[in-house]
């Protein structure tokens, strides 16, 4: 069987369950392999029986082509191929990684979430323009008000979207359509998580398919101090997939065109006030598709349906898994680069992939 085919059979098979602030000094953390002794394991959930950061190992090979059929190739629609990485640990809680945000305006030190409820912290290492891998990574579990891991609450684990509002994380639970806010500034991946309340029509999104993308509006851009979160797979009576303005000037509802059975994975929004919506669906004949939507950010007002152009997409014939986060930052240079992280859903047929690429003007 070729490499191309059954990287097509694992992931049709594994595609059915898709579900610049002051930082303080982390406490030392001691290296760790795997994570320790669990209590009673939920189903399909991976627990933490400490509330402390760990360092973890996490290896990387280099993806030196994104095209298999061209490997000469590195323009795909408006993005340029950087780089990429196949990241592996032998820290059997690393995977799942869901959503992905820089910490700094390099793209080097970066704040990750597992669905299973875990924080990944650390940096992306550089030669040039291009990822040769990852240092300092730790991992740690989400704290819950109460100090212990948001995964001691059965289904309290699928921690699918995140966000940053200064030292504050927002980071949606789809399976229970809940949304927590931690603030970092007190003792960043061991601050503890509060409920944050969501319109009610978010807590009533189909299982499974609820808050995938969140996205907070800064200052200077239309609906400045709004945090819009968008559904996965959440539909209107047209179809279309429902998003929700919380908080701002403007707090309300509005929807996305959903166009060639496509369901949002994640979001992020560009200075030049675009929001960038990361897309992906799957089919037992082509296996996974992805692909980036530009949406402009004036268009989003409570009531609108919202289009826009795509600007990449990729198949199975590409490196791609089961891509669920996208961030962006701006180089010295004036470049806008896209970071996107895969999910492996902690399948050894699947992989943890991290691609970077250039937004071409």
């Amino acid at each position: 069987m070729s490499t191309l085919s059954s990287r097509r059979s694992f992931l049709g098979q594994a595609a059915a369950g898709f579900s610049t602030f002051a930082i303080p000094t982390l406490a030392r953390a001691q290296p760790v392999t795997e994570p320790p002794p669990k209590a009673a394991q939920i189903p399909g959930q991976v627990e933490h029986a400490v509330t402390e950061p760990v360092a973890i190992e996490v290896n990387a090979r280099q993806i030196p082509a994104f095209e298999q059929r061209d490997r000469s190739r590195v323009r795909f629609g408006s993005l340029n191929y950087r780089s990429g990485l196949v990241l592996t640990s032998p820290y059997r809680g690393f995977g799942g990684l869901s959503g992905i945000r820089f910490l700094d305006a390099k793209g080097e030190r970066f704040l990750a979430i597992s669905d299973q409820g875990a924080w990944f912290t650390g940096r992306i290492r550089y030669d040039g323009r291009s990822m040769v891998g990852l240092a300092d990574v730790e991992a740690a579990p989400m704290l819950g008000a109460g100090g212990r891991p948001i995964t001691d609450k059965r289904l309290w684990y699928d921690t699918e979207s995140i966000a940053l509002d200064g030292s504050f994380v927002y980071v949606g639970l789809e399976r229970v359509n809940q949304l927590m806010r931690f603030d970092f500034a007190k003792g960043f991946t061991r601050a503890r998580g509060e409920v944050v309340p969501l319109p009610p029509a978010a807590r009533k999104l189909p299982y499974n398919k609820g808050l995938e993308a969140l996205v907070v509006v800064p200052k200077g851009q239309p609906l400045a101090g709004t945090l819009i979160a968008l559904s996965e797979g959440g539909l209107d009576a047209d179809g279309n997939l429902i998003a929700f303005l919380v908080g701002g000037p403007t707090p309300g509802q509005f929807s996305v065109r959903r166009t060639d059975k496509q369901f949002i994975s994640d979001a992020v929004l560009l200075p030049s006030g675009e929001l960038l919506i990361l897309e992906r669906k799957f089919s037992w004949f082509t296996g996974i598709n992805i692909r980036i939507r530009a949406i402009p950010l004036k268009s989003i007002v409570p009531g609108a349906l919202v289009d826009g152009p795509v600007l990449f997409s990729a198949d199975l014939g590409h490196e791609v898994d089961n891509m669920e986060g996208i961030d962006a930052h701006v180089t010295p240079e004036g470049e806008t680069v896209l970071t996107l992280v895969s999910d492996d859903n902690f399948s050894l047929l699947q992989r943890t992939l991290l691609l970077q690429f250039t937004l071409v003007e």
